[in-house]
């Protein structure tokens, strides 16, 4: 006769709700490192591993093992494609690209138009930038058209830049968020580039367009909401004092900023070769020629070049260093993150409690798609709500969830959009971004939690509908 005993049964069910329990207890104790005695994520993450590794039994040799192998398959997947990405960002930011975007967007579009353009923009194009970067770049220009725009202008570009910058960073490769989630679920990048690009911009705009609706019915109100520091109004009046002008220090080489079409090219071309690599791969085309100047990596490598060779010849070597100096400094973090969450995911499959998650998931269990893709929703967006960091949600909810995904009766990039969606919910006021946002726009802190807090609620139940369709037809 095969198979084990009842009692064998039993025996197994008890050691998996204790492998539960203590899953359950590394997670809360990693939140509450972070939230109540502000512990670097990276540090508290590495404490719930090795908690989980060891209290569900695996030893010392081989919770240290687990760990150190799921991070580096983690940066084996996408430690090149963070570094670039970052790396090509920082010098767009040195080239001035996003600002001189903006403001040709303004010119041709008029102001009305423009905060439905700059979502847009900066979801498709811009997401490489890291989202702090992209904050202090876009909200002088978004402060500068507000008075255009109309009544409530500050609240309509707020919110605008909101929905441009974060649903970038979680949907679009290679949005930073986007590519840590594309790799702890195994997905490859050229597949969630597609799949991206058609709930990014779409979720960007239309948020952006039922935000304004909201504003018009009376929802911004200018006195309460809009609170410039002095800080702020002093920068401002300076800057018009000095008629904006963008002349060099004394001693300093002038700049000779390329055109803005060639200032783009290093986001534009990495984009079309990974679409073109996935578009092939998934006709069924064998070309090696293809899938060599498609591959991700490959591909972010040729924009940063292009990148690099554009801010030596309009920047010189000094700038352009310094240019890549503070993209190194960013990297490391996020690397690091990025990394300890892949470890989490890995020591959550050493214990077996994969199968148990893949009971509650999967379709067998009875659960349909939508409530596959809401759960995973819902465990990023608690994440996100009690650690206070998108990147942190997104890594730790696609660690936990990583395991089981290829059981899954739904396409791992839909799981993965899914988890970016959860994690964008309610940004507030336990993240710095907050901060920055507030101060950078000169808004009130009630306003930020309407012109942030509520657009990436919004934002992310806006995305669900479109991810539920999506996972209809894939």
């Amino acid at each position: 006769m095969t198979g084990r005993s009842p009692g064998a049964r039993q025996g197994d069910g008890g050691r998996t709700d204790v492998i539960a329990l203590h899953t359950a207890i590394a997670i809360l104790g990693v939140i509450l490192l972070i939230i109540a005695l502000g512990v670097d994520p990276v540090i508290s993450l590495v404490l719930g591993s090795l908690y989980l590794g060891l209290a569900a039994g695996l030893g010392f040799e081989q919770t240290i093992t687990t760990i150190l192998d799921g991070f580096g398959s983690i940066m084996a997947e996408v430690g090149l494609l963070i570094g670039f990405g970052v790396l090509l960002g920082s010098l767009l930011f040195a080239m001035g690209a996003l600002q001189r975007l903006v403001e040709l967007l303004l010119r041709v579009l008029g102001p009305r138009r423009l905060p439905y353009a700059l979502s847009a923009v900066l979801t498709t194009f811009f997401p490489s930038i890291y989202v702090d970067v992209q904050l202090v770049l876009a909200a002088p220009l978004a402060r500068r058209a507000a008075p255009e725009v109309g009544r409530n202008g500050l609240g309509m570009m707020a919110g605008a830049l909101t929905a441009g910058i974060l649903v970038g960073y979680v949907f679009v490769v290679p949005g930073l968020g986007t590519v840590a989630i594309a790799g702890l679920l195994d997905v490859p990048l050229g597949t969630m580039l597609i799949y991206g690009l058609l709930v990014g911009p779409l979720t960007a705009v239309l948020t952006t367009v039922i935000y304004g609706w909201l504003l018009r019915m009376g929802f911004w109100n200018r006195e309460k909401d809009e609170h410039a520091s002095e800080a702020l109004l002093a920068e401002e009046e300076e800057a018009a004092a000095d008629g904006d002008t963008d002349e060099e220090p004394d001693g300093a080489a002038p700049r000779r900023v390329p055109p803005l079409f060639v200032a783009l090219l290093p986001v534009l071309v990495p984009l079309v070769l990974i679409a073109i690599g996935a578009i092939t791969s998934a006709l069924g085309v064998e070309s090696p020629v293809l899938a060599f100047f498609g591959d991700p990596a490959l591909a972010l490598f040729i924009g940063l070049l292009g990148a690099y060779l554009l801010a030596r010849r309009s920047l010189g070597r000094d700038r352009t260093d310094g240019a890549l100096t503070k993209g190194f400094s960013t990297t490391g973090q996020i690397l690091l993150i990025t990394g300890v969450g892949g470890s989490l995911g890995a020591v959550i499959a050493a214990t077996g409690l994969d199968q148990v998650l893949g009971g509650l998931f999967a379709a067998e269990s009875g659960a349909p798609v939508v409530l596959t893709l809401l759960l995973a929703w819902l465990v990023a967006a608690v994440l996100h709500l009690a650690i206070g960091s998108i990147s942190v949600a997104a890594i730790t909810a696609a660690g936990i969830i990583g395991p089981i995904v290829g059981g899954l009766d739904v396409a791992p990039a839909i799981v993965g959009l899914a988890i970016g969606a959860g994690a964008l919910f309610a940004l507030q006021v336990n993240s710095n971004f907050f901060w920055m946002f507030q101060s950078l726009l000169g808004v009130s802190t009630r306003g930020a939690l309407k012109a942030l807090t509520f657009v990436t609620s919004l934002a992310s139940v806006v995305s669900l509908p479109l991810i539920f369709a999506l996972s209809v037809v894939v």
